[in-house]
């Protein structure tokens, strides 16, 4: 199994961007959009993580109260996950995965909507550990 996350537009906000992941054939199994804060030379609480490919377990959270993905080790940053969330106002460096894009709150900015469902999709394909491989931006 195969995981990408491919940065599309960085817009001085947030940084959005398609997570995909493929079966052992290179087939696309499932695809979502995510939101991270754009890039700031990887400062904490203020940037996305530099792209590269990262170890991703699953992880239960205490802050959540439920299962995340969580990153093995970002240089210089601790406690990156992909979890759910809506606006880039709810993101300190994480990944937010969600079902579309929309501005929900009419900020004019793009949100992900459905993102509980979203990470809950993930987390029922995707293995207990797997590489996931960041591109662009």
């Amino acid at each position: 199994m195969r995981v990408k996350l491919q940065r599309l537009l960085d817009t001085g906000k947030q940084t959005i961007g398609r997570l995909i992941v493929y079966d052992d054939a290179k087939q696309p199994i499932y695809s979502c959009d995510t939101l991270e804060l754009p890039w700031r030379w990887n400062e904490k609480n203020k940037s996305c993580i530099p792209p590269g490919e990262y170890v991703v377990y699953k992880w239960y959270s205490p802050k959540f109260n439920r299962q995340v993905l969580r990153f093995a080790y970002v240089p210089n940053r601790d406690g990156i996950e992909i979890h759910s969330g809506n606006f880039y106002t709810d993101i300190k460096g994480c990944i937010l995965v969600g079902e579309d894009l929309k501005d929900i709150n009419n900020d004019g900015q793009l949100d992900v909507t459905n993102s509980n469902r979203t990470l809950d999709d993930l987390l029922a394909i995707l293995p207990q550990r797997f590489i996931l491989d960041i591109r662009g931006c």
